[in-house]
């Protein structure tokens, strides 16, 4: 798919993807994001997308990343929920443990060498696959697992509390 191709798909399709997402989510700023990233993911796969399914494509790629966004959205709720009781009774001694720990960890991860931090913070953070950072970082997914195993060893080896 070229990027005239590219424009041409986004300019007709973008409009209507955003409106069935809100239509199934009822947020319009969530539609848009959504939209977004429907985009995104269509240009990282425009290798594998033939020109001919790429409207059921893009309607599938909204759809599944809405399914996914409401799955985190209840998991947070759950969690929110669970542990509400808990963060009223934290003591002030606990809260300040955990911002040393918060600020500890970043440095930590700061420290990371520059490659297993991207590694890193692709899969944790934006929550990609090997295959998916593999596929970005055009590397094999074995330098990905080399590059994560390296990252984790370095978090445990520096990180004086126990996760």
């Amino acid at each position: 798919m070229t990027l005239a191709e590219f424009k041409d798909i986004f300019d007709q399709y973008y409009t209507p993807i955003k409106n069935f997402l809100y239509y199934k989510s009822g947020d319009i700023d969530q539609s848009e994001d959504l939209a977004q990233d429907v985009f995104v993911k269509l240009w990282d796969k425009r290798e594998e997308v033939q020109l001919d399914t790429v409207k059921s494509y893009l309607y599938t790629i909204a759809n599944n990343m809405l399914l996914n966004k409401i799955r985190h959205d209840k998991v947070v709720v759950n969690f929110a929920e669970r542990n509400k009781n808990q963060q009223e009774e934290y003591s002030p001694e606990f809260q300040l443990q955990e911002k040393e720990f918060k600020q500890e960890l970043e440095a930590v991860i700061g420290s990371i060498p520059e490659k297993q931090r991207e590694v890193f913070l692709m899969n944790r953070i934006e929550e990609m696959t090997y295959k998916e950072i593999a596929e970005r970082l055009e590397l094999s997914v074995k330098a990905v697992e080399k590059r994560m195993h390296g990252a984790l060893a370095h978090l445990r080896e520096h990180i004086k509390y126990k996760i």
